[in-house]
């Protein structure tokens, strides 16, 4: 598992581990800000002969050679990448070097070692996105339209992968999922933005369209999903990996506020990011018809979780948001050094 530090691949790893407990996985990371092995500080202590952490960058060829020739895998599942659309826009080099360039190095060593599978975790994002009042979905048959660098470096990424697929027949999955939330994830992301600020009392920051929708996928459905597209999917396949359970940024702001029963009066209104996308839905029957799979945890219910998680979990979040503060302002968008 490569980027198996950060939220969806920890949260994927004891998932894992929980189900096929005589496993073996080694978690390839290069532990960047939006990494921490401590989000598996229990399964290093519960499995500690059935799970290896080590240290590396994807896009650093002689590195990942040597990591493969040491553990010799049978599987690989690329959670690695850059993924905050706001630190895209204020670096998009970084997003190019580890999302495009670090995935073929991954691909080109899976290829010279003879891996069996190699999946490719991407984003509904490479899609573009969807007027507010439209009936559309996204297909896997869509065309790719991706407007911001960190949507674009995801969409090149797949590209890459289904071209190892069609010219060197690599066994490769991809995944485009919706929008996840759940345990672990960094305070950057949304929703556990919301909820950390609503804790202590500060602004929650919506873009002044925050009509924009999203749809909403827990990262343990999306764990489950990965899971039947390693195991069953059709090499050179991709998967959608929605919910239909669309909510705008304002209704996920006041969901955060009425569980904290915070004031409404905390919704601070700021400058749209460039290249904010309006609308993602996902359509996601060839997953359910080819796999069975299905959402299983409403969003409301998820919600309530995941923000009772961080109202537990200050000691993981709390040094993350001061080093946060510090890089990233949501208020301004001009080049600035992260």
């Amino acid at each position: 598992m490569t980027g198996g530090a950060g939220f969806i691949g920890s949260n994927f790893i004891r998932y894992w581990l929980e189900r096929y407990p005589s496993d073996y996985i080694f978690n390839y990371d290069a532990l960047t800000y939006a990494a921490d092995p401590v989000s598996l500080d229990d399964v290093a202590k519960r499995a500690s002969e059935h799970y290896e952490l080590g240290v590396g960058d994807i896009a650093d060829p002689m590195r990942v050679k040597d990591a493969l020739e040491a553990f010799r895998a049978e599987i690989i599942v690329n959670f690695a990448a850059e993924s905050h659309n706001s630190r895209a826009v204020l670096d998009p080099g970084a997003f190019v070097r580890t999302n495009i360039l670090g995935t073929q190095v991954l691909l080109e060593a899976a290829r010279l070692m003879g891996v069996a599978r190699f999946h490719q975790v991407s984003t509904c994002e490479v899609y573009g996105d969807l007027p507010l009042d439209s009936h559309e979905t996204f297909s896997e048959e869509s065309p790719y339209r991706p407007r911001t660098p960190y949507n674009a470096s995801k969409a090149a990424a797949d590209l890459i992968a289904r071209a190892y697929h069609a010219t060197f027949d690599l066994a490769v999955t991809i995944s485009n999922s919706a929008n996840n939330y759940g345990p672990f994830q960094h305070p950057e992301k949304v929703l556990p933005l919301f909820a950390t600020n609503a804790l202590d009392d500060l602004p929650l920051p919506l873009y002044r369209h925050s009509e924009n929708k999203r749809e909403w996928l827990h990262v343990r459905d999306h764990c489950e999903a990965i899971e039947l597209i390693i195991r069953n999917g059709r090499p050179g396949e991709t998967y959608n990996v929605g919910t239909g359970e669309e909510r705008s940024v304002e209704a996920i702001a006041n969901a955060v506020l009425r569980e904290l029963s915070a004031p409404a009066s905390l919704k601070r209104y700021v400058p749209d990011r460039p290249g904010h996308d309006r609308r993602y839905l996902l359509d996601h029957t060839k997953i359910e018809r080819e796999l069975g799979w299905k959402p299983k945890i409403r969003f409301e219910d998820g919600v309530g979780e995941t923000v009772e998680w961080y109202k537990r979990n200050r000691d993981w979040w709390g040094g993350k948001k001061l080093v946060l503060k510090a890089a990233l302002d949501e208020t301004r968008w001009t080049p600035a050094k992260l």
